[in-house]
């Protein structure tokens, strides 16, 4: 009795959202693993399997496709809320540093290329990629520590409430790795609390 062979199911067809998504990986993928520099059309529609007209009509330029890459793997963070105004920068930085450090040394190194054709600053971009209604994670904690009673409801520049991301950013890129525990505690202890103005007996 001859046997019947099955045959290979036919690979699903990917439309809509499961095609874009499919499409936004393979370009992180290849911007990971080649920089801006390998980020062409011809390479991510061979990584995701179609073509390029598929990518074309989504994104008609290659600015336009490295957006949409970075802001599906730039997803915000979620903000802690511990009632603490000390505990939530402690947490919202231990977090940053355990989650991010590998892709924001990453992302600087692989978008050289980016940033030196077009003239723009990593945190330019970074202002394209994230919501526009969203603000900074730091000014939302300062924000609720004020509601709390526990901040002065008083002018503070933009370069003071961010110190704290500044800070441990500037020293991920130095060390390119993260940053030491007893660091973040010095940042938020030594240098941003008392700029705020809490001193140690009101933390």
């Amino acid at each position: 009795m001859s046997q019947r062979r099955t045959e290979p199911a036919a690979p699903t067809r990917r439309r809509g959202a499961a095609l874009e998504s499919a499409i936004l990986d393979a370009a992180w993928e290849v911007l990971v693993e080649q920089g801006y520099h390998g980020l062409t059309f011809e390479t991510v529609a061979a990584r995701a399997g179609t073509s390029k007209p598929v990518l074309y009509r989504r994104w008609p330029q290659r600015d336009d496709l490295l957006l949409a890459t970075l802001a599906r793997h730039w997803r915000p963070l979620d903000l802690p809320d511990t009632g603490s105004l000390r505990q939530d920068a402690l947490a919202l930085l231990r977090t940053v540093n355990a989650e991010r450090a590998r892709t924001l040394i990453l992302m600087r190194i692989q978008l050289a290329d980016y940033l030196r054709e077009t003239g723009t600053t990593f945190n330019h971009l970074r202002s394209r990629v994230l919501p526009v209604d969203q603000p900074p994670p730091f000014a939302t904690l300062v924000d609720r520590a004020v509601e709390r009673g526990e901040l002065a409801d008083v002018p503070r520049s933009d370069r003071v409430v961010n110190l704290p991301f500044d800070l441990v950013r500037h020293d991920m890129l130095m060390r390119m790795d993260g940053v030491p525990d007893e660091t973040i505690v010095e940042i938020v202890d030594a240098v941003w609390l008392p700029l705020l103005g809490l001193s140690q007996a009101e933390r």
